[in-house]
Order: structure tokens, then sequence, then C-alpha cells
């Protein structure tokens, strides 16, 4: 019989060791925060289609239509 040349806790030379779960979340989560990054980074650039103002003025509209269907119809 042959004897490993290795420890039988270890990875034999060579072979790539297989990841455990935690270094899958942990890339995992690494890939979410550089994604999160990027978007903030984006966000902060500028480069806005429509401006806040605008967009805050069309939903009080909505609001106030809203409310006046409500109330007075």
């Amino acid at each position: 019989m042959t004897t490993p040349s290795h420890d039988p806790d270890q990875q034999p030379p060579g072979s790539k060791p297989e990841r455990s779960i935690e270094d899958v979340m942990w890339q995992r989560v690494g890939r979410r925060r550089d994604r999160v990054h990027s978007q903030v980074q984006q966000a902060r650039s500028g480069r806005h289609l429509v401006p806040t103002w605008l967009m805050a003025t069309v939903l009080g509209l909505i609001l106030l239509g809203w409310l006046y269907i409500i109330f007075f119809d």
C-alpha cells in the first residue's frame, strides 16, 4: 500500500481547494458592496435625466389630485 505524500487534512499538491460556504458568502458580499459603491458614485456624478425637484413636483401634483378627488367628488 502506498502512503500519501500529504497530510490527510490538507489538499494534495497541484489541486485547487474547494471553496467553503463562508468564502462564497464573503465573495457575494464583496461583489454587492462593489456594485453599491459604483451606483453611489454614478449618482454623485450628477448625470440625472430628470431633476429631483421636477420629480418632487410631479409627485406633489399627483397627491394633490388624489386628495381633490377624494374630498370633492
